[in-house]
């Protein structure tokens, strides 16, 4: 596939308005920090991490699944799900190895096993960045497998905050720390323009079926 040529195909579909907001906020989309959240039971807290995660420019979550469907509430995601790319795959340490080998740094986001506090926490690399389930937090299977463990500071008796309270802190001080950093920390090339690609499919009515019809005309 032409990816140049598809967006450019798929422009006629869109409004400026939304062809220009495209343009804007994919310039700061990056997938240097990957949230890798683990059978979210609550629809709502599934919603208010997509809604975190969009709103720092970070466009990609992996839902590991297991006894529960990682289904967001779309009253509650403001829309961020039309931005979002959601990767569904099996609660299994199988897939934090296919996340690994994809060039990420697994850190799990809690206290134990010596944890590095999330302000003296500095990203130099891309990140999976892993949240445990609301009851059972993480898991020492995945605390055996992670590279290293990140906690956020606590100053009350409760030791923990709700799985989307806890994304959206450490999303946005990262994404804070990458503004300040030397890091080339933002999608280019081929990822810009397949981000691009998968905002205009969303943004137009019948837009999977219109690029799977011109896919199939032109390639």
């Amino acid at each position: 596939m032409n990816l140049e040529a598809t967006y450019q195909y798929l422009q006629q579909f869109l409004t400026e308005e939304r062809l220009q907001k495209i343009e804007h906020f994919s310039a700061e989309s990056s997938d240097f920090i990957l949230p890798v959240v683990e059978d979210v039971y609550q629809f709502r807290n599934a919603a208010a991490i997509l809604r975190s995660v969009e709103a720092c420019g970070f466009h990609k979550v992996v839902a590991l699944e297991k006894e529960n469907i990682f289904d967001p509430n779309l009253r509650v995601t403001k829309g961020a799900d039309t931005w979002v790319q959601v990767e569904k795959m099996p609660r299994e340490i199988s897939s934090l190895q296919k996340v690994r080998d994809r060039g990420y740094k697994i850190v799990a986001v809690s206290p134990e096993r010596n944890a590095t506090m999330l302000p003296d926490y500095q990203p130099n690399e891309p990140l999976a960045l892993v949240f445990g389930t609301e009851w059972e937090g993480t898991t020492d299977e995945l605390l055996d497998f992670a590279d290293e463990t990140l906690a956020i500071p606590m100053y009350g008796f409760t030791q923990s905050f709700n799985v989307s309270v806890a994304a959206a802190i450490c999303m946005y001080d990262l994404k804070q720390k990458l503004i300040k950093s030397n890091i080339d920390y933002k999608l280019t090339g081929d990822k810009l323009l397949e981000t691009k690609i998968n905002w205009a499919v969303n943004s137009i009515k019948s837009g999977p079926q219109i690029l799977e019809q011109y896919l199939k005309n032109n390639f």
